[in-house]
């Protein structure tokens, strides 16, 4: 009789307790994938283009984007070590995404790897910075660009589509590759704006305009994908010791 009373006065004492909220938490087999925006790169000077690679500008960081480069890569080498464990980390062809993991890589001892088809948007025509000098210039085709969201307006350029299904294919891979693991990819901010858009079903423009060095994350769990963060800077704006 005593243990009967004793199992009651427990499960009522654990009722009038409630059921608290936790912190969530990945799902056996998921990936989670921290897309980290390049750090700010170097100005477009009409006349001067950026030197390309496979066809694509290819400017370095300027000052600020190594500053950024250094908060962001402090910001995640300190989640790593409190238990939010990276286990790898992934760049484009590109130098500015190598140079701005550059300190992570550091921190952590990981030897960034190259995936390509995680490059930016090719803008076609005006690759080489030309196409910054047509959006100051309100060109018809780059606001359709940034505003419509669709890349191919410019003239030779790749499709919003194109770019979604390079970008979502390798994000994919990486993610069967490293089930119940997080890796960060050092990307671009087209790309960023392809995954966001392609996960969640609305138009690229909406995410296009990702801070350089924001943090953003994507969960893929089995076939499908989860948003838990965009744009998330608090690493540049002081919310975070570095």
């Amino acid at each position: 009789m005593t243990g009967t009373l004793s199992s009651v006065r427990s499960d009522h004492e654990e009722a009038a307790s409630g059921h608290h909220q936790t912190r969530w938490v990945p799902p056996t087999g998921s990936t989670t994938i921290t897309l980290l925006r390049h750090g700010a790169s170097e100005g477009y000077v009409p006349g001067a283009p950026f030197p390309l690679i496979d066809g694509h500008g290819d400017p370095a960081l300027a000052p600020d984007g190594h500053a950024q480069a250094a908060l962001a890569g402090a910001r995640l080498a300190a989640e790593h070590r409190s238990g939010r464990t990276i286990s790898a980390l992934y760049v484009t062809t590109l130098t500015r995404t190598h140079q701005t993991a550059a300190p992570l890589a550091a921190e952590l001892g990981l030897e960034p790897v190259v995936v390509a088809d995680l490059r930016e948007v090719f803008l076609g025509d005006w690759e080489g910075g030309m196409f910054r000098e047509k959006a100051a210039q309100g060109h018809p085709a780059a606001v359709e660009a940034i505003e419509g969201g669709e890349w191919g307006a410019v003239p030779g350029a790749e499709t919003t589509a194109e770019l979604s299904e390079r970008v979502m294919r390798s994000l994919v891979e990486l993610a069967e590759r490293h089930r119940d693991e997080r890796i960060v990819c050092v990307v671009h901010g087209g790309v960023i704006a392809a995954a966001m858009s392609t996960v969640l079903g609305g138009r690229a423009a909406l995410f296009l305009g990702a801070d350089n060095c924001s943090i953003s994350t994507l969960v893929r769990v089995g076939d499908r994908w989860r948003m838990r963060s965009f744009n998330d800077t608090a690493h540049l704006d002081g919310g975070m010791g570095a």
